[in-house]
C-alpha cells in the first residue's frame, strides 16, 4: 500500500470543521485589524531564502526543500515561511510606494525538513501578517494585538507573551561579542550545533533546547542590557503600548526567533500544556529585510502562528467540539423509479439553498432510516411508487416521529419544513 509521507498529514472530514473554523476567526480578525489576503507561490527562488531567512539558519542550511527547475536547473525551493515570499511580491508588484502601512496577511502551507512530532510537522499549515512601513512601537503593538485577539477568539486562555528585544545593527555587534565571550569560555559544554551556531549565528545560543545548553544559557549576558538607546526607548513605548491595551506580557531574554531577519521587539505566545513544541504563535521586526531582497528602506514586523499546534492546543482545553453541517432532509427511495425521482428533487432542493441527500446506493428502506439518523438527518421524505403516483410522500420529523404529507414539489416541501 502506498503511504503518505513521513511527516505529512491527512485531515479528514471529521476534522476539517476544526481547522476552517479556526481559518475563518484568523480571517475575520485579520481584516478587522485592516490587513488584506495576500497569495504567493509555494515555490521560489532558493536564493529568497537564502538571502532572506539567512543562509546560516538551520532552516537554510537543513530544512528546505530544494530541486533544480527541469527547464533550466534553476534551484528553486518550496517555501519554508511565508515572510521572504511577500516581500518579494510587494517589490516585484511595485507596492513599495503605495501608501503606508501596508498590511498583508495569509494561510498557506509551508515545508521544512525536519524530525516530526507532535506539533511539528513537514509540511506544515500557519496563518501569518506582514506590515510595513511604520517604525512606531505602537505598529508592534498592533501586530501583538492582532495576535492576542485570534487566541482569545479561540478561547485558548493558557497562553502566555513572552517579549524580548534583540536589538539593532547599532547594538547587535557589542551584543554579540558578549555572546561569544561567554559561550566560548564554556564551550565545552555545548552541544554540536550549538559550537557551530558560536560561530555562524551566536544569538541562536539563546533558545537551544539541549538541557546542557539551556544551562550554560540562564546566566548568559542579556540583549536588554546592550540595546542602544533608542532600541532602549522602543521596547519600553511597547511594552507601555501593551499595558494600554491591557494585553499582559513577560520579559523573556531567551526569546530570540530563528531567523536572521529579525532586529528589534521579538515574542512569542506560549501555550502550557500541549507538550514539547508549544510555541503557538512568533514574530517580531525585521527593519532591515525589505531593503536586503532589493527593495527600498522599509520597516516591517508580522508573526506566524502554526494551525497544528493551535489545533492541539484547543483539544488540551476540550474547544475543539466544532459542529458539522447535517442534512435538513433525506429522501429515502424504494425501487429505481423512486430512485430517480429523488435525486431530481434532491438537486432542486440544493439548488434553492437546502442541504439534501438521498439514496443512491440501494439501500432497504430500514437501512435507510438508519443511515439518516446516523447523519443527523432533519426530516425524512419516503418515496415510493405509490408515493409518486399519488404525488405525495410522508414527511417524518427525526427529533419526535411526527408525519404530515408532502407534495413532491420541491417549493412545497421547504415551506413545509420551514414552518
Amino acid at each position: 500500500m502506498i503511504q503518505r509521507i513521513k511527516g505529512t498529514m491527512d485531515i479528514l472530514p471529521n476534522e476539517t470543521p476544526l481547522f476552517r473554523y479556526i481559518e475563518s476567526v484568523m480571517r475575520e480578525e485579520a481584516e478587522k485589524y485592516g490587513y488584506g489576503e495576500i497569495r504567493t507561490p509555494t515555490f521560489e527562488s532558493t536564493e529568497l531564502f537564502v538571502r532572506g531567512v539567512g543562509d546560516t539558519t538551520d532552516v537554510v542550511q537543513k530544512e528546505m526543500y530544494t530541486f533544480a527547475d527541469g527547464d533550466d536547473g534553476k534551484s528553486i525551493s518550496l517555501r519554508p515561511e511565508g515572510t521572504a515570499s511577500v516581500v518579494r511580491a510587494i517589490i516585484e508588484n511595485g507596492r513599495c510606494s503605495d501608501p503606508m502601512p501596508l498590511k498583508y496577511y495569509y494561510i498557506m502551507s509551508c515545508f521544512r525538513h525536519e524530525k516530526p512530532q507532535a506539533g511539528r510537522s513537514r509540511e506544515f499549515f500557519q496563518f501569518g501578517t506582514e506590515m510595513f512601513g511604520s517604525e512606531s512601537p505602537a505598529a508592534d503593538a498592533t501586530a501583538i494585538a492582532l495576535a492576542s485577539s485570534v487566541l482569545k477568539r479561540l478561547g485558548l486562555k493558557n497562553v502566555k507573551l513572552h517579549l524580548n528585544s534583540i536589538g539593532c545593527k547599532e547594538c547587535r555587534p557589542a551584543y554579540r561579542e558578549a555572546l561569544v565571550s561567554y559561550f566560548g569560555q564554556r564551550r565545552d559544554c555545548l552541544c554540536d550545533t550549538c559550537k557551530d551556531r558560536l560561530v555562524k549565528n551566536p544569538l541562536r545560543l539563546l533558545d537551544c533546547k539541549n538541557p546542557e545548553c539551556a544551562t550554560v544559557a540562564k546566566d548568559a549576558p542579556k540583549t536588554l542590557d546592550h540595546l542602544c538607546d533608542t532600541c532602549n526607548s522602543k521596547f519600553k513605548l511597547l511594552t507601555a503600548a501593551l499595558d494600554e491595551m491591557g494585553i499582559a506580557y513577560v520579559v523573556d531574554p531567551s526569546i530570540v526567533r530563528g531567523l536572521d531577519y529579525y532586529t528589534g521587539a521579538v515574542f512569542e505566545f506560549i501555550a502550557e500544556g500541549i507538550g514539547a513544541q508549544s510555541t503557538v504563535c512568533g514574530g517580531g521586526r525585521y527593519d532591515g529585510l525589505v531593503k536586503s531582497l532589493g527593495g527600498p528602506e522599509l520597516s516591517g514586523i508580522g508573526f506566524g502562528m502554526g494551525l497544528t499546534r493551535l489545533v492541539l492546543a484547543m483539544r488540551a482545553l476540550g474547544l475543539d467540539s466544532i459542529p458539522t453541517p447535517t442534512p435538513d432532509l433525506y429522501i429515502a427511495a424504494l425501487g429505481e423509479r423512486a430512485m430517480i425521482k429523488a435525486v431530481g428533487i434532491t438537486e432542486r432542493l440544493r439548488a434553492a439553498g437546502m442541504y439534501a441527500e438521498c439514496d443512491i446506493v440501494g439501500r432497504s428502506l430500514k437501512a435507510q432510516m438508519k443511515y439518516a439518523n446516523k447523519i443527523g438527518a432533519k426530516y425524512t421524505l419516503i418515496v415510493g411508487d405509490s408515493e409518486i403516483d399519488a404525488g405525495v410522500a410522508p414527511l417524518r420529523n427525526m427529533s419526535d416521529s411526527t408525519q404530515t404529507d408532502a407534495p413532491l414539489d420541491a417549493e412545497k416541501i421547504i415551506e413545509l419544513i420551514g414552518k
